[in-house]
This record gives structure tokens, sequence and C-alpha cells, in this order.
């Protein structure tokens, strides 16, 4: 009985490994991040292979070291142990060499920091406000404005009584219906915020990622140097369609820029504040009022205040 349990658990096994072995996506599977298409962020590549590299070295040697001392010092060679019960030398070499480590990955890490900080001198300023769950931006000197969400494929293609292959649709769950336009070479930065939730906007290839709190504006910055397409996701868990709040970016020369600006400049669906989110409420628009009513209400409202004064007296 147990030999035939234990069959069937092996056969199983081996079927779920030859599965994944099969699985069409192994292909494509990458143990790296992606490579940034910023300066910044080819430095946060850098530093990271820097530290992995360094991990490695201690990690090496540390185990090293534990792989020696077992064979070396194993009970059959060395059956008496060693009566001594510390070594001062040994402690000051494991307290200072990792002090040593840390200042000097300290160094480029401090670097790293200081060049994401640098929001000075933007080309361009974009304003980001993040919904559950779709993103606003909004540029202030072009006068442009519009939500970015979901692209339609992907929003029927999630909904599980559309019986519709994800494997079908084209960049699912990473493709959006109107794409946030920057130009190629310019110093972009973001003003982010939220207006419910905290978010989080992030891009790989761009290079760092930053969080958008409500009633907070962080800051962030990149100048993509390659024109492309660029996607990401919201990077914050915030909320049940959390998984379904893409990001797309795409670069373009200067011209086409110029020209996208002039094309949502003169699109009414896209002036500032045209576009209302999904389930907001408009605000109600002000009666317009006579100015002699006005005028007038300030007559009695004076003349009211006269009166309080006089009865107060």
């Amino acid at each position: 009985m147990m030999t035939t349990l234990f069959g069937r658990g092996v056969q199983r096994t081996l079927v779920i490994l030859a599965a994944a072995l099969a699985w069409p996506a192994q292909a494509d599977w990458d143990l790296n991040f992606q490579r940034s298409v910023t300066d910044v962020g080819q430095d946060i590549y850098d530093l990271h292979m820097l530290i992995f590299y360094i991990c490695c070295a201690i990690g090496v040697v540390v185990f090293g070291a534990m792989i020696y001392s077992i064979i070396r010092h194993r009970k059959s060679v060395h059956p008496e142990p060693a009566t001594f019960s510390h070594s001062t030398v040994a402690e000051i070499g494991w307290t200072t060499v990792p002090i040593i480590i840390l200042v000097a990955m300290a160094f480029p890490a401090a670097k790293v920091l200081v060049e994401l900080e640098d929001n000075s001198n933007a080309d361009l300023t974009v304003e980001v406000t993040g919904y559950q769950w779709n993103w606003h931006y909004k540029y202030p000197k072009d006068g442009v404005a519009f939500f970015s969400k979901l692209d339609d494929a992907s929003s029927m293609a999630r909904r599980a009584a559309n019986n519709i292959d994800v494997n079908t649709v084209e960049n699912y769950l990473l493709d959006v219906d109107r794409p946030m336009v920057v130009p190629v070479g310019k110093k972009v930065v973001l003003k982010l915020t939220a207006n419910d939730v905290i978010h989080a906007w992030w891009v790989p290839q761009l290079g760092g990622k930053k969080d958008a709190i409500p009633g907070f504006i962080n800051t962030m910055w990149f100048k993509a140097n390659e024109i492309g397409t660029y996607r990401g996701q919201c990077s914050e868990l915030c909320g049940r369609d959390h998984g379904f709040m893409p990001i797309v970016v795409e670069v373009v020369s200067e011209a086409d820029y110029a020209s996208w600006v002039q094309a949502n400049t003169t699109d009414a669906d896209t002036r500032v504040a045209a576009v209302a989110p999904a389930g907001a409420v408009e605000a109600p628009k002000p009666k317009a009022v006579k100015r002699g009513a006005v005028e007038g209400a300030a007559s009695t409202e004076a003349a009211s205040d006269a009166a309080g004064e006089r009865s107060g007296e």
C-alpha cells in the first residue's frame, strides 16, 4: 500500500516538473532588473550589481571558511576539542572588516540617492494623481490633462464571465487607453499625489519609483535617452483592483511631442479638467446673479449690520 502511494507521489511530481519545464513563458524569464533607458536608472542598475558582487564575495569567503573548518577540524582528525574560549584578534577582525565594507558601499549608494533627489532644472513638469484605479496626468505648462486607465481589451479579458484567453491579448494588464507622452532627452519632473489611497508610480526602465500619497506631493524625475514605449504598474497595494492599474509612457521626439500637445490641446476631451474619473460627481455650477441683485443683497446686509449695531447700543 505504501509503495503504491509512494509511486503515485513520484509520478505526480514528475508530471508537475514536466509541465513547469514545458511552460511556454519560461523562455521569457529573466533573473535581473530590466535595463534602464535613463542615466539615473543605469546608475541604480550598476549600484545593484556592485552590491550583488560584494555580497557574493562575502558569501564565498564566509561559506568557504565554514566548509574548510568543517573538513579541517572534523572529529575524526581532531578528536580532542580546542580549549580556548575566544580570540581577540578574530573579534577585532570580524568587527572592523564589515564596517569597512559598509562604509565602502555607502559612498556609491549616497551618490545615487543624491542624484535621484535632484529635481532642479526641469524641462517638463507633469502632475500625476492616483485614483482607484487609474492615473490622471496634467501638463500645466502645455494645458493638457487626461485620465489614463486599463485598455478595453485587457479590461474585457480580466472578467471571467467573458471567457477570453488572456494569452491572446497583447500586453495584457500592461496597456492603457491613453499613455503619458514625454519628449526624449528632456528632464521630466513628476509631482505625485493621490486622491483616495496610497498608490506608487513605477516604470522600471525609467528608473526609480515613488509613492503617491493623499495630502502630500512627492517628486521624482527621469530623462529618457531612447524613444520607445515603456510600461509599469502601480507598486503599492491600493485596493481590490490594484493589479489593473498599469502605467504606459511613450517617449517621442521633440517634434512628435509638439504635435501631440497641439492635437490634445485642441481636443476637448483632453483639456484640463475636462474629463472626470468614473464615479466622480461633478461640482454644481454657480448660478448667475444679476448685478443689481448682488448690490441689493449687499445693501440689505449692510443695513442689517447697521441695525444690529444700533440695537447693541
